[in-house]
């Protein structure tokens, strides 16, 4: 692979030593082609367990665990509750494989959703955003490494809002003049509140992933108002 340098972010020892829970292993790349990045998509296809991000010659690798995936899946199921609560369509794509090859940038979100847009998207089965609008919403979850280096390429490929969740807090941030800042109210879901989405995170935990969405959807119907 076309590198010079290689440096894992994050490995189990180093963690256990920090006192921090085991989320996931990264291994950033650097000085590799966008010809080498493509090969290497087309080689492993769907059969990988594995995200890419891809600017300028650095790829970072990424390979989640339990620890993560479990707040992404469930705040994914959060919002998926709200949005069923509120009848708001909602396209749900995951972890969708965004890349502009004329820009040479790639990035795969732990998870990502159409909203505003989701009607110029709906009968589309396969989505290239370059040509469609990105995703309204992408959600990143840093359990022990922040996502900073993924923010440009969202703000390149155009992501209007993402979301940071660290395992104690939610932080929305708003595409602003090609950077991100952080807002209090989400643009996509403005009457649902940070910290609700922390508590039923952690509730889930105590009260299990069943009873913690169904207490949630009680929480939306006692205090939204549909219009």
């Amino acid at each position: 692979m076309d590198t010079t340098t290689v440096r894992k972010t994050t490995t189990p020892s180093s963690i256990a030593e920090q006192g921090r829970p085991l989320a996931e292993h990264r291994v950033i790349l650097h000085n590799v082609s966008w010809h080498t990045f493509e090969n290497l998509l087309t080689d492993l296809g769907d059969r990988r367990k594995i995200l890419f991000h891809y600017l300028n010659g650095t790829l970072e690798i990424m390979s989640p665990l339990s620890l993560h995936e479990g707040s992404n899946r469930f705040i994914d199921d959060l919002i998926r509750a709200f949005s069923d609560e509120l009848e708001i369509d909602l396209r749900k794509l995951g972890s969708l494989l965004m890349k502009i090859p004329e820009l040479k940038l790639g990035a795969e979100p732990d998870s990502c959703y159409y909203i505003q847009s989701e009607l110029i998207i709906r009968d589309k089965e396969v989505i290239i955003v370059g040509q469609d609008p990105p995703p309204d919403l992408v959600l990143e979850v840093d359990i022990t490494n922040p996502s900073d280096r993924r923010l440009p390429i969202y703000a390149l490929l155009g992501v209007p809002e993402v979301w940071r969740y660290d395992g104690y807090s939610l932080e929305f941030l708003a595409l602003q003049n090609s950077e991100y800042i952080a807002i209090d109210q989400s643009l996509a879901f403005p009457d649902l509140p940070a910290e609700i989405i922390v508590e039923y995170v952690q509730k889930r935990l105590v009260l299990g992933e069943s009873a913690a969405l169904k207490e949630f959807r009680k929480w939306v119907q006692t205090n939204i108002v549909r219009l």
